[in-house]
This record gives structure tokens, C-alpha cells and sequence, in this order.
């Protein structure tokens, strides 16, 4: 039986020996130091009489930075500091990322929740002068669902075909010039859309015939690409295995697509098209071109007179002025993120219905 010893580390091994051999800060100092340090710099803010969220928050990061890399490197070593160091920057990163959206939020809430409550909600504007303290912005939901359905019903089925020629069929010079050109039109402003409608609207139907239904085709203008673009990639990641294996069968190429292929993607696929109605949803610019922006009234009818919706709206009251426009205004912004949340979940909902069970 002989004994060996192990050699010293060489000049390039012995930093890394060094620090597997050191200790390690226990499982609860980062979070209870990040508290601390938040009470801390809390503490001088408000002795100096400067206290504010936002420095609050940017002097307490840089102080938790400092404090734990530095504990870091005298009790874990080096290359344990240098991973607390890029954790703490990635976390910074995000809640730096999600500020503004927190930020929005809470201001959406603090002032739209003043006048959000069921009778803004069922009622309309007709015969609603502006500086009276009544009216809601009912038209304009109605408004806003059935021009961004339509637009929905004409886009959707549009880009996914798209985006299943793009994968499935189309190859070489005719594959690339289709690309091109949904990329052109990912970056198209929204203003352009409108104007494009309203030019095709009057060639059609003579000048001044605004509607919920150009509107609408504006909109899908601007969805079409998105929802190539978000289609396209998600059944890419479909594995290839399962359309051989569906070949192997002797099933056909059609029949793969709609059984194999979708199927697998559905949940993909929902999550693109809600990124595609968010980003209509919200769109001021082509609808007031196209679906004018002075309907008060609730109008069901998307090709019969102008339709109001709700970012117009918002637009609208803005735009009058005074203390019970802008209440109104707020208001219709909270509505407009609660309808776009529900949308979110009733997207997901669906794409876990049709999504393949796992057996």
C-alpha cells in the first residue's frame, strides 16, 4: 500500500485552489444585507430631507454592489466575488427593465381608478357635453373590441398561412423576397397605414367615408407582419423528427401541417398573435384617418358611420382639456390595459386547449 501526496498547485492552479479551499457567506446574506442597505440609504435620504424612489432605489443597488462583492472576496474568494458581482448586474438590469413598466402602471392606477367603476363603464358620451361630470367610454370598448376582432379575423389567418409557405414550401429567390418584404413592413409607421387606407377608402367609396372597417384594415396592415414574423419562428422549432415521422407514415404533406405541425405550435402561435393585438391595440394615429374621432354614440355597425375607440378616445379627451377630461382619460387608459390582460389570458387559455397533451 503506498501512499501518494498531492502536488502544490502550480503558479496557475493556485488561485483556483485558494478559493475552493475558502468559506462561504451564509444562504441569507444577500437578502438580508439588501435589506439592510434599503434601510440604511432610506435613513440618510430622509435625514437630508432628498428621499425619492428613483435614488432611493440607484444608491441602494450601488451600495449592495459594493458591500457584497467586497464580503464576497475577503470569505469566498475571487471567483466567487466576480459571480455575486455579474449576478447582482443582471438583477439590476431587470428591475432597471422593469421600472418604467411598474411605473406606468402604478400612475395608470393612481389616476384612472377615480372615475373607473360600472357606470363608466356602460355608459356612452352621446349627449355628454364636455364639462359635464358625466359619461364613459362604453362606445368606445364597443369600438375597440370589434375593430381589433376584424382586424384580427383578416390578419391572423393571412400571417399564419404566410408563415407556413415561408417553412413548409417556399425556397430560394421567392422565399427571400417574401422575407424582405415583411421585414419592410414590420417597420412601417403607423400614420403610413392609415394613409394607405384612407387613399384605397376613397378610390373605393368617395372621400369622407370613415368607418370601423377601415379602421380595421389599417390595423391588420400593421398585424400581418407581426404575425408572420412571431409565426414563422415558432414553427421553426417544431423538430423536424415529427414531420419525417408523419411522412414515414404515408401521411401527407398537408395533413402533416395541420395535424403535426400546428397542433405543436399552438401555444407559440397564440402567444405571437396577442403580441400582434397589442400592438394594434393601441393605436391612435391610423384610426383617427380612418375611423374618424367625434363618434359619441355606441355603434355595433363596423361599416355604418365612424366608430370611436378607446385610444382615440383617450386622444380626444386629452386634447379638450379640464379636470373631468383628463379623469376620463385615465380611466380609459385603465380600461384599455384591463382589456388587453384579459385578452392575455384568454389567448393562453386557448393555446393550452389546443396545445398537444403529453401522454
Amino acid at each position: 500500500m503506498s501512499l501518494t501526496t498531492t502536488p502544490p498547485p502550480g503558479p496557475g492552479m493556485s488561485a483556483t485552489a485558494n478559493d475552493l479551499r475558502r468559506g462561504s457567506l451564509p444562504h441569507h446574506f444577500p437578502a438580508l444585507l439588501l435589506a439592510a442597505t434599503a434601510a440604511v440609504v432610506a435613513g440618510v435620504l430622509l435625514a437630508f430631507s432628498s428621499f425619492g424612489f428613483v435614488l432611493w432605489g440607484l444608491l441602494t443597488a450601488v451600495a449592495y454592489t459594493v458591500i457584497v462583492v467586497t464580503a464576497s472576496a475577503r470569505v469566498e474568494g475571487g471567483r466567487k466575488a466576480r459571480d455575486r458581482l455579474v449576478t447582482s448586474l443582471v438583477y439590476g438590469c431587470f428591475l432597471l427593465a422593469m421600472l418604467p413598466l411598474v411605473s406606468v402602471l402604478w400612475t395608470v392606477l393612481g389616476n384612472g381608478l377615480a372615475r373607473f367603476d360600472p357606470y363608466f363603464l356602460s355608459v356612452s358620451m352621446n349627449g355628454v357635453l364636455p364639462s359635464m361630470d358625466a359619461g364613459g367610454a362604453y362606445h368606445a370598448i364597443v369600438g375597440t373590441l370589434a375593430i381589433t376582432g376584424m382586424a384580427t379575423l383578416i390578419s391572423v389567418p393571412i400571417g399564419v398561412m404566410t408563415a407556413v409557405y415561408l417553412v413548409e414550401y417556399a425556397e430560394g429567390r421567392m422565399k427571400r423576397t417574401i422575407m424582405f418584404f415583411v421585414d419592410v413592413m414590420t417597420g412601417i409607421p403607423s400614420i403610413v397605414a392609415g394613409l394607405f387606407v384612407v387613399a384605397l377608402w376613397i378610390i373605393l367609396f368617395g372621400p369622407g367615408a370613415t368607418n370601423g372597417a377601415a379602421g380595421a384594415i389599417s390595423l391588420a396592415v400593421l398585424m400581418i407582419p407581426v404575425v408572420v414574423r412571431s409565426s414563422e419562428e415558432m414553427l421553426r422549432l417544431v423538430p423536424q423528427d415529427l414531420r419525417e415521422a408523419s411522412y414515414a407514415l404515408g401521411v401527407p404533406k398537408w395533413r402533416t401541417i395541420t395535424k403535426v405541425v400546428l397542433p405543436t405550435s399552438a401555444a407559440g402561435l397564440t402567444t405571437g398573435i396577442m403580441l400582434a393585438i397589442a400592438r394594434v391595440i393601441g393605436e391612435t394615429a391610423p384610426l383617427i384617418l380612418t375611423a374618424g374621432s367625434s363618434a359619441v354614440s355606441i355603434n355595433w355597425n363596423l361599416f355604418d358611420g365612424q366608430m370611436m375607440s378607446l385610444p382615440v378616445f383617450i386622444y380626444s379627451q386629452v386634447r379638450m382639456g379640464g379636470a373631468v377630461n383628463y379623469e376620463r382619460a385615465w380611466a380609459a387608459a385603465l380600461t384599455l390595459i384591463l382589456v388587453v390582460m384579459l385578452l392575455f389570458f384568454l389567448a393562453r387559455m386557448i393555446g393550452r386547449l389546443f396545445a398537444p397533451k403529453a401522454r
